[in-house]
C-alpha cells in the first residue's frame, strides 16, 4: 500500500528517505552534519540531525527504528528504541543515537542512521471500570508464561 507524504528539506545537503529495495519496510533516514561528521562516545546518547521534516497524514504514525546493520556492526542504534513521529509534528526528523560499544564511532554526512516506518494508528476510547474481565493469564507478569 502506497500514501503520499509531503517531505521538506531543511538544510540543501539533506538526503531524503528513501527505500533500499523494493520490499523494504522502512526508508533509511541520512545524517546531516558537518564535515567532522558526529562522534558518539562509548556509551553516550547524541541527537543527530537528518535535515529533513515529514507532514504524516492522520491517522498514521512515523516510526524510527534501528537498522540492523548500524547496531550490529558499529553498536549504534536509537537510544528510545523506537521514536514516534506523530501525525502533527511539522519538526526536523532527529536520532538520539546512543553508542551500545565501547569505543568512540563517527558518522559521517550521508551515513544511514536508522530507518522511518509509516504506519496506520488506531486510537482508543479508554473507558474507567471497576473490574476488569477474568482471563487465564489475569494479573501474571514478565516470565509467567514460561519463557
Amino acid at each position: 500500500m502506497n500514501i503520499s507524504m509531503k517531505i521538506k528539506k531543511l538544510h540543501p545537503d539533506a538526503i531524503l528517505p528513501a527505500y533500499a529495495s523494493a520490499g523494504a519496510a522502512g526508508a533509511d533516514l541520512h545524517v546531516l552534519a558537518d564535515k567532522e561528521g558526529v562522534t558518539v562516545g562509548a556509551g553516550q546518547t547524541v541527537l543527530v540531525h537528518t535535515g529533513v521534516a515529514v507532514a504524516i497524514p492522520e491517522g498514521y504514525v512515523g516510526l524510527v527504528y534501528a537498522r540492523s546493520g548500524m547496531a550490529t556492526k558499529r553498536g549504534l542504534a536509537p537510544a528510545n528504541k523506537v521514536g514516534v513521529i506523530d501525525s502533527d509534528y511539522r519538526g526536523e526528523i532527529m536520532v538520539a543515537l546512543h553508542n551500545h560499544g565501547d569505543a568512540p564511532q563517527t558518522i559521517e554526512s550521508g551515513d544511514r542512521i536508522a530507518q522511518l516506518v509509516i504506519a496506520p494508528v488506531v486510537t482508543a476510547a479508554f473507558e474507567e471500570v471497576d473490574e476488569l474481565d477474568d482471563t487465564d493469564r489475569g494479573a501474571g507478569g514478565f516470565g509467567s508464561t514460561g519463557a
